[in-house]
């Protein structure tokens, strides 16, 4: 038996409503944004979710430099890796110069996470 469930991952960033806009643009999922501006949340209909958290003195990571580690990354599947660099570089994101893969590629979220869209 499961000690818990319905794990969330909360990410770091210097505001989390817009990194929150981001991300439930990126997956069509529903944005909520605590009133103090420091929280806010993605959620998937079907229970999925990522947090964001305000943090004051942000520093973003170096990918692919471990000078300030990654924090986390986020790959997600899609079905055209070019119209789907397009979307997202629309809502905001940056294509990293260093690209290792041919089936996924590396871009930066507004906040300087990198995230990879990977090829179903």
């Amino acid at each position: 038996m499961a000690i818990a469930r319905l794990p969330s991952l909360v990410i770091d960033c210097p505001d989390p409503g817009a990194l929150a806009r981001f991300y439930g643009a990126l997956l069509d999922w529903k944005v909520d944004v605590d009133s103090d501006l420091r929280w806010a949340e993605v959620r998937a209909d079907y229970g999925d979710c990522i947090c964001f958290q305000k943090v004051e003195d942000y520093q973003p990571p170096r990918w692919p430099s471990q000078e300030l580690p990654q924090q986390m990354h986020l790959d997600v599947v899609v079905d055209d890796l070019d119209a789907a660099e397009s979307a997202v570089v629309e809502l905001g994101a940056r294509k990293h110069e260093h690209q290792p893969g041919a089936t996924f590629r590396v871009f930066l979220d507004p906040a300087g996470h990198p995230f990879c869209l990977c090829m179903s």
